[in-house]
């Protein structure tokens, strides 16, 4: 029962993720017209060395839409992706903390160049706009304060983590 409940909970966590990555592309025209030439291909996210401790993670495999955008392909993922991307996710709160500290993974890939080009374009360039997204709901001028304060915040957070991340890189695993 905990495995079917995990399962689920792990789907429905990807299908939200799913959409909130389509919601990123959709906001820059030119994120999508990147993915658009690459319709129909797809790519999988491997997470090696993911500890036997934790549940399994699902399947992260996507199909390029062709409209530029991404559907996640659930537990049917290509049986060969056009694109593989192997994350090491030997310890995920580390993975975590660099990501909240702005850091990329190591990531190696394997497949095709044009798809891994435009791909790490995507990462370097494509940024969440919360403002733009908090003024649909509250207003442009208290969605601008609230960035105004935020900003600071976020940083000092990010700046705590990454300290926090480099110490725990520095001593490596706990005996």
């Amino acid at each position: 029962m905990f495995d079917t409940l995990q399962q689920l909970a792990a789907s429905a966590f990807v299908q939200r993720f799913t959409l909130w990555l389509n919601h990123v592309l959709a906001s820059e025209e030119a994120a999508m017209a990147r993915l658009r030439p690459h319709a129909g291909r797809s790519v999988r996210v491997e997470l090696s060395g993911w500890p036997s401790l934790l549940p399994a993670p699902p399947a992260l495999a996507f199909v390029v839409t062709r409209a530029g955008l991404l559907e996640w392909t659930g537990d049917q993922p290509a049986s060969e992706p056009d694109l593989r991307l192997t994350v090491d996710a030997s310890n995920p709160a580390l993975m975590v903390a660099q990501g909240l500290a702005g850091q990329r993974p190591g990531v190696a890939i394997a497949g095709d160049s044009a798809f891994a080009t435009d791909l790490n374009w995507l990462m370097d360039n494509l940024r969440w706009d919360v403002e733009d997204d908090l003024a649909r709901f509250i207003g442009d001028a208290p969605a601008h304060e609230l960035m105004r304060i935020g900003r600071p915040v976020g940083q000092a957070i990010r700046s705590a983590v990454a300290l926090l991340a480099g110490l725990a890189v520095r001593q490596g695993p706990p005996v």
